[in-house]
């Protein structure tokens, strides 16, 4: 350093990983085109924002603290102090995991996080302690997960996917190649139910078997669950937690999309035992998370236990209406692609028609780049995901994502419009 000028090799190389500036990326791109019409962001629909009762929500909570026994000064100054690392709020969470889906943990099992970004990141810091430690995650898979294991220098390594799921053949080859070099597969990452950005939805039988390969090959399953709540009624399967007999799951939960995303608040689920006492993973990462966020925001807590105490304790109940207007959205969009493109596809131009979640993967006959983004955007007025930088073994290239959560069914009509015009101007199709 010299003159207040550090030389980029002198800062940790994950720095230059463009992996890390994608989603910046994106936010200049929109930033730049406001009255394009976005299918770029992943983001819940604004509408739901306009319902939120903050103060409301919190006097809920703050009853339910009187109601254990806690006087009034008690539990308000619950709200204006640090707090335990683990959390307030984990019985609140904890029975709504187990009446919803079989999660039937204690609440000390739980560490709730800041968003689940911040469960990833202590996850991966317990979990792997070695350079022969290989973190397996479902190619493509969510930047957020490969950025966290970057910036801790996990070894990461790309396992495709099949219409039910992640290859499980080629998982378990990895844990063999892993073996042989003097390694070991350590976790693996998925996204069971219409995952981001590709869409799939693992089976019931896959994820049977998912759990028994890690049993056998001894790695653990970092699961995911964000989008889950999408599935159509009568549609939902049991998160792969609910079907751990074997101490193999990490769940990981977000109450950005059932709740909002501003109150920053996500939960991990870690019932393994550490060693012959008493402790729990879920301890370790308390601990750990001591030195990154201290806590979680108390005030945050209060609000999003509120909307759970509204609800029933039921994160079903809490999410049904929101579940409702993205499968809406979905399925509009899914009919405005056939409506517009429909005699345009064919091998050179294809989506796949998910059943839940926010997004649509489009496979072009041309490289879906950063400049094709551009002229889509400039001239056309529509903005979409490419989706090369959510793949760590290379691909995607011809391949972009449309995220419908944020819009309205007139945008969507509107985008697809225009996206359609863009495809047969400037892509020939």
């Amino acid at each position: 350093m010299s003159g207040g000028w550090l030389d980029q090799e002198s800062l940790h190389p994950s720095l230059r990983d463009p992996l890390l500036g994608s989603i910046g990326f994106l936010n200049e791109v929109m930033g730049r085109y406001p009255d394009a019409i976005s299918f770029a962001p992943g983001a819940p629909h604004p509408d739901f924002l306009t319902e939120i009762d903050v103060q409301g929500y919190i006097g809920r909570f703050l009853a339910h603290l009187r109601d254990e026994g806690r006087t009034p000064d008690q539990a308000q100054r619950l709200l204006y102090e640090y707090g335990p690392g683990r959390g307030l709020i984990n019985g609140i969470v904890r029975d709504a995991l187990a009446r919803d889906h079989g999660i039937d943990v204690d609440p000390d099992a739980i560490v709730i996080t800041v968003g689940a970004q911040e469960a990833m990141l202590l996850v991966l810091r317990a979990l792997f302690r070695s350079g022969g430690d290989v973190l397996a995650v479902a190619d493509p898979c969510f930047v957020g997960m490969t950025g966290a294991a970057r910036l801790l220098d996990v070894e990461r390594r790309a396992i495709g996917e099949t219409p039910a799921g992640i290859d499980l053949d080629a998982l378990a080859t990895a844990c063999r190649q892993a073996r042989r070099a003097g390694g070991r597969v350590r976790a693996c990452y998925v996204a069971p139910d219409f995952s981001n950005p590709g869409g799939s939805r693992m089976t019931l039988a896959a994820r049977r078997e998912l759990l028994a390969l890690a049993e056998r090959e001894d790695f653990f399953v970092l699961e995911d669950d964000a989008y889950a709540f999408t599935a159509p009624p009568g549609e939902q399967l049991p998160p792969l937690k609910a079907l751990d007999e074997a101490g193999r799951v990490i769940h990981i939960g977000t109450f950005a999309k059932v709740c909002f995303p501003g109150a920053r608040v996500g939960y991990v689920v870690a019932d393994q035992r550490v060693g012959h006492g008493g402790r729990l993973l879920a301890d370790e990462l308390a601990t750990l998370k001591t030195m990154v966020t201290v806590n979680t925001s108390p005030l945050c807590q209060a609000v999003i236990a509120g909307m759970l105490l509204e609800h029933g304790r039921s994160l079903l109940e809490l999410s049904r209406r929101k579940s409702e207007l993205y499968r809406r959205n979905l399925e509009h969009l899914i009919g405005a692609l056939d409506a517009h493109l429909g005699d345009a596809r064919s091998g050179r131009l294809e989506w796949n028609r998910p059943d839940g979640g926010f997004f649509v993967r489009m496979r072009l006959p041309v490289a879906a780049d950063v400049d094709l983004l551009e002229r889509s955007a400039s001239k056309y007025g529509v903005l979409w995901t490419p989706m090369a930088q959510f793949y760590l073994g290379g691909g995607g290239e011809r391949q972009l994502r449309l995220s419908c959560s944020y819009l309205d069914v007139d945008q969507i009509d509107t985008g697809v419009r225009r996206l359609a015009e863009f495809l047969k101007e400037e892509v020939r199709i």
